[in-house]
């Protein structure tokens, strides 16, 4: 078999394959025999109909697909293999020519990886995040936690107020028409959380436990239910009943029950070293944020349609995997949004476009920068993440070619990623 690249734009590549007549013709020798009990004609026993005859009844085509199948992926995979060329759409096969006694000559299409190019990766210029704490930041924190060992008590000598949690009755109307999921019975709501439209909550401050209010609201414009989206409603609210957080207070009893430590004093200097290790955190993933966001914006490369849309459907399956464990399934969501499954894929495009950019970009400064990761990072990576995950089956692992590549191409990218952060400059 005679093998011809042709590289075209946009890293699109084919292979003209050519198959000498002389094998062509083998190649039909094969078939037949490899098919003989299947063609059935009048007079003879199955499998003992001469070739002659299943030509002439059948067409001697009927070869061609059993050659073709014989063939065709086993020479474009050995292709592939001889010219390490990553293919990363699907192939397309074109017969050329193909009969009997001549050359069978046929391409398969398809794109490689494209290459990428990076005008700048060092240098890159990011916002310097604030990691002072204040003593604002340590007083949040400790309200947050009192909000969580509050006792929640009954209220009755007193109208509703803000932070209170209220059980409700309602019903929503639009042009003086009930609407569906406009509704609900015995509902808890914290007034000030925001669960409900803008301008909702407020109006029920100061009503009376029995009592019953009519609320005035608008729909946001872009509200999820279309038929209501930038409408005017009115809401007929029963107060059933009052509940409100009695809050501890701030005293040595308190850090006592709520952490390890004896005296406020102590748990405060705590919380500052753990607001202090969060804003860290925050910051090192900002810099890294936008140290990407200019990486990708420094980077061409031409990324083939089948390519994105691989990564949309990778996109999907991990977001759908997710939706299981709520117990929903992509129609069911996409439904919910008020959208298709196929405009819902291409709200994903952008970001799987930024995806591809950015391991292509790694990829070019991972050469650049001749990064390398030896066999003995694998494995204590390996190790490493089977301890975290309570797996003792590491050797196993490490003994999996697919994993240690995966591991290998991981670790390349983080070692990449660390030199373009080590080198931004923060303002």
């Amino acid at each position: 078999m005679n093998v011809r690249i042709e590289n075209q734009e946009n890293s699109k590549v084919t292979l003209e394959f050519t198959m000498p007549k002389e094998d062509f013709d083998k190649a039909l020798d094969v078939a037949f025999k490899k098919n003989a009990k299947h063609f059935k004609v009048p007079g003879f026993r199955n499998g003992k109909v001469p070739r002659n005859v299943v030509e002439k009844m059948y067409g001697v085509e009927v070869l061609y697909e059993t050659v073709i199948e014989d063939t065709v992926d086993d020479e474009y995979r050995k292709a592939i293999e001889e010219n390490n060329l990553e293919v990363v759409t699907k192939p397309e096969m074109d017969v050329k020519q193909i009969g009997k006694g001549k050359d069978f000559i046929y391409t398969v299409t398809f794109h490689v990886k494209p290459e990428a190019k990076v005008s700048k990766y060092k240098g890159l210029e990011v916002k310097k995040a604030d990691t002072k704490v204040t003593k604002k930041d340590i007083d949040a924190e400790l309200e947050t936690v009192r909000e969580k060992n509050a006792d929640i008590v009954s209220v009755e000598d007193r109208p509703l107020e803000n932070k209170d949690i209220s059980t409700i009755d309602f019903e929503g109307f639009v042009d003086g028409v009930a609407f569906e999921g406009g509704k609900g019975e015995n509902f808890e709501l914290t007034i000030g959380s925001g669960q409900f439209i803008p301008g909702f909550e407020e109006q029920l401050i100061g009503m009376n436990i029995g009592e019953d209010r009519e609320i005035k609201v608008k729909f946001p414009d872009e509200y999820h239910a279309e038929n209501l989206a930038g409408k005017d409603a009115t809401f007929k609210v029963k107060l059933i009943s009052i509940k409100a957080k009695n809050l501890p207070e701030l005293d040595d009893e308190f850090a006592k029950d709520v952490s390890e430590f004896d005296t406020l004093e102590e748990y405060k200097k705590d919380l500052q070293e753990k607001i202090k290790t969060r804003k860290e955190a925050q910051a090192k993933a900002q810099k890294e944020s936008q140290a990407i966001e200019q990486l990708i914006a420094n980077t061409e490369v031409n990324i083939p349609d089948g390519m994105i849309d691989d990564q949309v459907h990778q996109m999907l399956h991990e977001f759908e995997h997710n939706l299981s464990y709520q117990g929903l399934t992509l129609d069911i969501y996409c439904k919910y949004i008020n959208t298709s499954l196929d405009e819902f894929k291409e709200t994903l495009r952008p970001q799987a476009i930024k995806d591809i950019k950015l391991k292509l970009a790694l990829e070019f400064i991972a050469k650049e920068e001749n990064v390398k990761v030896e066999e003995s990072e694998i494995d204590e990576k390996i190790e490493e993440l089977a301890k975290q995950y309570g797996s003792e089956d590491a050797n196993s692992i490490k003994s999996n070619e697919s994993a240690r590549k995966y591991m290998e191409e991981k670790l390349k990218q983080d070692k990449t990623m660390e030199i373009i952060t080590n080198n931004v400059v923060e303002k």
